[in-house]
């Protein structure tokens, strides 16, 4: 009987493992992450292990690394709770005294939920004088409708404001009204019927408010871009050719200037292919002499329970090496040690 038992422990394992791999969000929406539930997790004996490697003389971040990239974040909170029950202490906190730099800033962007994270970073691209459009526009133009309707939820959860009300605050122009367009996630949810005829209007529509008149219509494109479902856009864009001698991305190069072209540019890739555009996005990070980590570190972070499996394949697809071997020559230490534990091993 305990070979049985052992067995169908095993099996129900792998069947837990293979789901965590190809499971499915609340939209019905298919995930690809590369970070899924930790098979025999115990909280308990995580905590224990994490409380030992803080009070280690010198800290022993390998095994905070070892626990906490490869557990998902219910079950990083479950270890959380564990700590504060054995300890007395908060462990984010102890966290925040044990680490620095890069790797704190990938420990602590993991101890928040996906919706979490990605709510801070737009409320840090606001913060102070200035704003960090690039970060905003990578936030807003990148996220499905659904993960945007919790990021809003949890961005008033957490700074008791509502986010439309400080995108608007601190935008203007056609800029502000394209991002308030997707924060109010009017997009229409896929449909298995294929509407040709709705798609040649909406091509011929954007066509007509852009690249054939003089001037741009961006109300239109506004409000074209940021309501159809993302599989009919996808053919909207190539039927779109039938009509412009440029492609989307090239006539809104024409077209617009500034902040809403580089917004045009991000929504429409991420229509396109989202987990290319990210993979775009790291490569180019990790160019420059010094990567620049803060964007590395948003894009691993808030995608490795989501879809970085599949960014990883579009990195090799598009760049000939795997964004692993990337990692490995443009970051160093404890920072690339975590960073390559999320990204998993290399296909």
């Amino acid at each position: 009987s305990r070979v049985c038992v052992f067995f169908r422990t095993f099996k129900m394992a792998m069947v837990s493992e293979f789901l965590g791999q190809l499971s499915l969000n609340e939209t019905g929406e298919v995930k690809y992450p590369t970070v899924v539930p930790a098979v025999n997790f115990d909280p308990d004996k995580d905590a224990a292990r994490i409380e030992t490697a803080i009070k280690t003389k010198g800290v022993d971040e390998q095994t905070i690394i070892d626990i906490l990239t490869k557990r998902t974040y219910s079950q990083r909170r479950d270890i959380a709770f564990a700590y504060e029950r054995k300890t007395k202490k908060d462990m984010i906190s102890a966290l925040k005294g044990a680490l620095s730099g890069s790797l704190e800033s990938v420990i602590l962007g993991l101890m928040k939920s996906t919706a979490q994270f990605d709510a801070t970073e737009i409320k840090g691209s606001m913060k102070g004088l200035g704003t960090d459009e690039e970060t905003l526009i990578e936030l807003l133009c990148s996220r499905s409708n659904s993960e945007l309707v919790q990021i809003k939820s949890v961005y008033k959860d957490l700074f008791k404001k509502e986010l439309h009300k400080d995108v608007a605050g601190d935008t203007s122009g056609n800029f502000a009204k394209l991002l308030l367009a997707l924060v109010q996630t009017k997009r229409d949810e896929p449909s298995s019927v294929v509407d040709y005829g709705k798609i040649d209007e909406d091509a011929r529509a954007l066509y007509e408010a852009g690249v054939k008149i003089k001037g741009t219509d961006v109300a239109t494109w506004i409000s074209i871009m940021s309501e159809r479902s993302v599989p009919h856009l996808q053919k909207v864009f190539q039927k779109y050719r039938s009509y412009s001698p440029y492609d989307m991305q090239e006539s809104i190069v024409k077209e617009v200037k500034g902040d809403l072209q580089k917004s045009f540019l991000v929504l429409v890739q991420c229509l396109e292919n989202k987990q290319l555009y990210f993979a775009k996005k790291l490569n180019e990070a990790m160019k420059s002499s010094g990567a620049k980590e803060k964007i590395v570190t948003r894009i691993i972070v808030s995608r490795c329970e989501v879809d970085l499996q599949k960014i990883c394949s579009e990195f090799k697809s598009a760049f000939g090496k795997s964004l692993q071997e990337t990692i490995e020559g443009h970051t160093k230490g404890d920072y690339q040690k975590a960073l390559l534990s999320l990204c998993g091993p290399a296909a």
